[in-house]
C-alpha cells in the first residue's frame, strides 16, 4: 500500500457515505417520471452542478494535466467551442424538447421520424455511451492502482457495485444531489492541490511562469494555423468542441436526462448555460496544473509511472501531498468517476425502458412494476459497465472522445436534420445515420485499412473534426435521399 491508513480511511468513508446518501432517496421512488426525471421538480443550480459532474469525469482530472504536461494550453480552444454550443442548444434544441412531455432525447426523434429511426438512435446512444463509460471506470482503475500499488481489476469492481448499488435505489434524483456534493469535493480537492503543488515549487507562481515561458510554448492557448491534422488548432478546437457538445448535450440521453428534469424550459437553458462556465473555469485549473507539474518536475524525481501521463497527477497527490489531503485529493477524484457512471447507468435504464417499451407488444405495467424493472436494468447495464472498464483503452481522455466522436456525429446528423429539414424521411434519416457512421469508423481506421492496400499513411483526421465530418455527412446523405426517394415525412413536425 502506498498511501497511509488516515488517507484510506478518508477514501473508505467517503466511499460509505455518499452510498448512504444516494441510498436514501429509494423511498420517493414511486413512478417512471420520478425515477428518471426526479419528478422535474430540480432546482436549476443543481441541474448545472449535475452537469458539469458529469461532463467532467475521471478522464478529466487525471488526463487534462497530463495533455498540458506533455504539451501546452491548447485545449483551451475545444473548451470555447463547447461554450459556443451551449448557446445554440439553448435556442435550437430546448425549445423543442420542451414541447412535450420527453423521457429521452430519442422520443422526439420518434415524432418526427417514426418508430424505427427512434430505436437506430437510442441503440447508437447505448454502444457509444457504454464504451465511453467503460473507459471513464478505467481510468479509475489508473488512480488506484497508483494509490495502492495493487491491480486495477478490484478498484474497478468496487467503485462499480457501490455506483449501482445508489441508483439502483434513488434512481435521478439520487444521481442529481450526489452530483452535487461530489462536484464540491472534487473543486475543493482540485483547488487543495493546486495550492500545495504551488507552494512546493520554489519560487512559486513566479518560477512557474519563468520555466513556462522558457519552453516557448506551455502557456501557448492559440493556435491560428488551419489544420486538418492537428487536434489543438483554434479552428479545430472551437468548431470541433461546438459539434462535440451540440452532440453530447443535446443526442446523448446522459445530459439531455437532466436538462429534461428541469422545471421548465428556462431553467433547463440557465443550468446548462451556467454549466458551461464552471466548464470553463475547471479545465483552465486542470491544465494549469499539468503545467506547474511539468515546472515541479525540473526540481524533483516526478516522471509519469511507466510514461504514462494519466498517472502523473495520481503519482504527486501519493508522494507528495501530506496525509489527510491526499485522501482527500484521491476521495474527489472517486466521486468524479461515480458521478459519470451513475449518470450514465441512469441514463441507459432510461433509454432502455422508454425507448425500447414498444417492443412489449402492448403489455401494460403499473407503476410499481415499471420502476422495479428499471432498477434491474440499472444493475444490467451497471455490469456491462464494469465489464467495460477491465479493458485496457491507452491514453484515456482521447481514447474517450474518439469513442463519442465517431458516433455522435450521426446522432447529430439525424437530429438536425429533425429540426431543419422538413421534407426529410425516415427511410433518408437511416441511410444517413448508416453512412455517416460507416465513414467515421473508416476515417478512425484509415491508417490499417490503407496498409491492407500496400498504402501508407502519415497523417490522418484529428479527433477533434469527427463530430463536424460526421454530422455533415449524415445530414447532407439524409437530405439527399430523401429528396430523391421521397415518401412520407411522418410527423407533425414537418408540417
Amino acid at each position: 500500500m502506498r498511501i497511509s491508513g488516515l488517507d484510506l480511511g478518508i477514501v473508505l468513508a467517503y466511499l460509505a457515505g455518499v452510498t448512504l446518501f444516494g441510498m436514501r432517496f429509494r423511498r420517493k421512488q414511486t413512478s417512471l417520471r420520478e425515477y428518471f426525471l426526479s419528478s422535474r421538480a430540480a432546482p436549476w443550480w443543481a441541474l448545472a452542478g449535475s452537469v458539469v459532474a458529469t461532463e467532467t469525469s475521471t478522464l478529466t482530472i487525471i488526463s487534462t494535466p497530463g495533455l498540458a504536461y506533455a504539451g501546452n494550453l491548447g485545449f483551451l480552444q475545444v473548451v470555447m467551442g463547447y461554450l459556443v454550443a451551449r448557446v445554440i442548444l439553448c435556442l435550437v434544441f430546448l425549445p423543442r424538447y420542451f414541447r412535450g412531455e420527453f423521457y429521452t432525447a430519442y422520443q422526439f426523434i420518434e415524432k418526427r421520424f417514426g418508430p424505427k429511426v427512434k430505436s437506430a438512435t437510442a441503440t447508437v446512444f447505448m454502444i457509444t455511451r457504454a464504451l465511453a463509460e467503460g473507459v471513464r471506470i478505467n481510468a479509475i482503475g489508473k488512480v488506484v492502482s497508483v494509490a495502492l500499488g495493487t491491480g486495477e481489476s478490484a478498484s474497478v469492481a468496487i467503485m462499480t457495485a457501490l455506483t449501482i448499488l445508489y441508483t439502483f435505489e434513488g434512481g435521478m434524483r439520487a444521481v442529481i444531489w450526489t452530483d452535487m456534493v461530489q462536484l464540491i469535493l472534487y473543486l475543493g480537492g482540485s483547488a487543495i492541490a493546486f495550492f500545495l503543488l504551488l507552494h512546493k515549487i520554489p519560487g512559486g507562481w513566479g518560477e512557474v511562469t519563468r520555466v513556462a515561458a522558457a519552453s516557448g510554448h506551455k502557456l501557448r492557448v492559440f493556435n491560428f494555423r488551419f489544420s486538418l491534422t492537428h487536434s489543438y488548432n483554434f479552428w479545430a478546437g472551437v468548431i470541433g468542441g461546438t459539434f462535440l457538445v451540440m452532440a453530447s448535450h443535446g443526442t446523448d440521453q446522459t445530459m439531455v436526462q437532466r436538462l429534461l428534469a428541469a422545471r421548465n424550459e428556462r431553467d433547463s437553458k440557465v443550468a446548462l448555460l451556467a454549466s458551461g462556465v464552471v466548464i470553463f473555469v475547471q479545465f483552465a485549473l486542470f491544465l494549469v496544473i499539468g503545467v506547474m507539474l511539468y515546472v515541479f518536475a525540473r526540481h524533483t524525481m516526478l516522471i509519469p509511472p511507466g510514461g504514462d501521463t494519466d498517472r502523473l497527477f495520481p503519482e504527486f497527490i501519493v508522494r507528495f501531498l501530506p496525509d489527510g489531503l491526499s485522501g482527500l485529493v484521491l476521495a474527489s477524484i472517486f466521486a468524479v468517476a461515480m458521478s459519470s457512471a451513475s449518470g450514465s447507468l441512469n441514463s441507459l435504464a432510461s433509454s432502455t425502458m422508454v425507448d425500447f417499451q414498444h417492443l412489449r407488444r402492448g403489455k401494460t405495467l403499473d407503476d410499481q412494476s415499471l420502476v422495479k424493472t428499471s432498477r434491474w436494468v440499472t444493475v444490467a447495464w451497471g455490469l456491462v459497465l464494469g465489464a467495460l472498464g477491465l479493458l485496457h483503452w491507452g491514453v484515456v481522455l482521447v481514447a474517450g472522445l474518439t469513442i463519442a466522436s465517431i458516433t455522435y456525429g450521426g446522432l447529430l446528423g439525424i437530429f438536425l436534420l429533425a429540426i431543419v429539414s422538413r421534407r426529410a424521411t425516415p427511410r433518408g434519416a437511416l441511410v444517413g445515420l448508416a453512412t455517416g457512421l460507416a465513414v467515421m469508423i473508416g476515417v478512425q481506421y484509415a491508417k490499417p485499412l490503407a496498409g491492407l492496400f500496400g498504402i501508407q499513411l502519415h497523417h490522418t483526421i484529428a479527433w477533434t473534426w469527427y463530430v463536424a465530418l460526421g454530422t455533415i455527412v449524415t445530414f447532407t446523405t439524409g437530405w439527399v435521399v430523401s429528396r430523391v426517394w421521397g415518401g412520407p415525412a411522418n410527423s407533425a413536425e414537418a408540417q
